[in-house]
């Protein structure tokens, strides 16, 4: 199963969203793409982070990804190539006899780019990122721009058709085109429907894109939702301002906060209060691929210290509201008729 990967449409095609993007799906797909297996990402070595480490039968290969042309590329892969020689990490995974290969992985590459490669005693594979379009599909095209030798693989995204679900509020920013291009499209249009939702309700209510990193839905100085990126999952995450679960019990009084929703195509399954960031919660899925001895002790409760958010059920039984079809749909309207009750 191909990792999923975030694009954006530009006047000549299509390109990663980021250089994050780029590094997230190579690292994904190592084995497809270069018949090499994982060893570490973001590694650090004498202060300076490489990209990507990976082997083939413990030979190392260090490899350096850039999203736009750089000048700089192979000065970076020396100076990796000398530290990790240095420091010699992962060296039962790795055999530090062995030549070690760079690779540096670039949509095209600056003239210095070869005359510091020609002048370099290492060396160093030049590798063309394109992502090719092909009717709907999408593929992810490498080729050595020495040998012209090339690697195709799929991309799983599915292009944005913003006319069906923005049709009365104006088009969507491009940070969140961006993050919605690498999730399922039944979760693409739920998302762009919540946010239609929330824009066609009130004229006050304004969408503002902070530091590239929240999409935030405001108005009269209430929040009424966010959109945040999780890089882990490579996905948005949404929040609306909701009932928290831990005031919906016995004859608490019922207390708004930021309530994050974990979407599943169309779907929310789960809730939890996050008061800030992406919180330290996590499904029980997630917790069981850490090993138990390394993971705390899980208690679920209603409450935002909980580690496990609360199942959609849960939820709904709080609310007394079990007969709902559609739970996301029925949350922006709670998520409003509060923000109504706040301004």
């Amino acid at each position: 199963m191909l990792a999923g990967a975030a694009l954006r449409k530009t006047s000549t095609g299509h390109e990663f969203s980021s250089e994050y993007a780029l590094e997230e799906f190579v690292w994904g797909n190592l084995e497809q793409l270069f018949q090499l297996k994982p060893v570490a990402r973001q590694h650090p070595a004498k202060g300076e982070f490489c990209d990507i480490l990976a082997v083939n039968n413990k030979q190392l290969s260090i490899l350096e990804l850039k999203n736009t042309e750089d000048r700089y590329v192979v000065q970076q892969l020396t100076r990796y190539y000398d530290n990790l020689l240095d420091t010699k990490p992962f060296a039962q995974q790795i055999d530090y006899n062995l030549p070690v290969k760079l690779i540096a992985l670039a949509p095209t590459f600056h003239r210095h780019n070869y005359i510091d490669r020609k002048h370099c005693k290492l060396d160093i594979d030049f590798v063309q990122v394109t992502v090719v379009q092909r009717l709907q599909d999408f593929y992810l095209q490498l080729i050595n721009v020495d040998t012209n030798v090339s690697t195709e693989i799929q991309i799983p995204y599915q292009e944005l058709d913003i006319n069906s679900t923005c049709r009365n509020v104006g088009a969507p920013p491009q940070l969140l085109l961006d993050w919605l291009g690498a999730v399922p499209g039944d979760e693409q249009i739920a998302i762009l429907k919540m946010r239609e939702k929330i824009l066609g309700f009130d004229a006050r209510v304004k969408e503002d894109v902070e530091a590239k990193k929240i999409i935030r839905y405001t108005g009269k100085g209430k929040i009424v939702a966010e959109i945040c990126f999780e890089k882990k999952a490579n996905k948005p995450v949404v929040f609306l301002w909701l009932p928290i679960p831990s005031s919906l019990q016995g004859n608490s009084k019922e207390q708004v906060s930021r309530v994050r929703l974990w979407i599943e195509g169309a779907c929310v399954a789960h809730v939890a209060h996050i008061p800030n960031g992406l919180g330290k919660m996590k499904l029980q899925s997630e917790w069981d691929l850490i090993p138990a001895d390394k993971r705390p002790v899980l208690m679920q409760s209603l409450s935002y210290k909980s580690l496990v958010p609360v199942p959609i059920h849960w939820y709904k039984r709080l609310r007394e509201s079990c007969n709902i079809s559609n739970y996301l749909e029925f949350m922006v309207d709670l998520a409003l008729s509060r923000w109504l009750a706040r301004i």
